[in-house]
């Protein structure tokens, strides 16, 4: 398969994405935090921060909800766990 055939999909930082693969707290939705050779990401679920190279983040991407598009809500197990507190 050549990129010719692939669609093309500009990435925001705000933007949101559903993944593939949830975070082990329940959530699979995440926030573009950092966009380039590598994408910064934040949990929607627990704030947790991480870095992907570009090609891992676009196969695991599954949806995308562009900034100012409305977001579906968070499952109610990730919403009863409740953010960890920083110490």
């Amino acid at each position: 398969m050549t990129a010719v055939n692939q669609p093309f999909v500009r990435y925001q930082v705000g933007d949101i994405v559903r993944m593939k693969k949830g975070h082990p707290c329940g959530s699979d939705l995440w926030e573009i935090t950092r966009t380039g050779i590598d994408f910064g990401l934040k949990c929607r679920g627990c704030g947790r921060r991480v870095m992907l190279p570009r090609a891992k983040f676009e196969r695991g991407v599954k949806e995308l909800f562009p900034l100012g598009a409305p977001i579906p809500p968070l499952p109610a197990a990730v919403l009863a766990k409740g953010r960890p507190k920083k110490s």
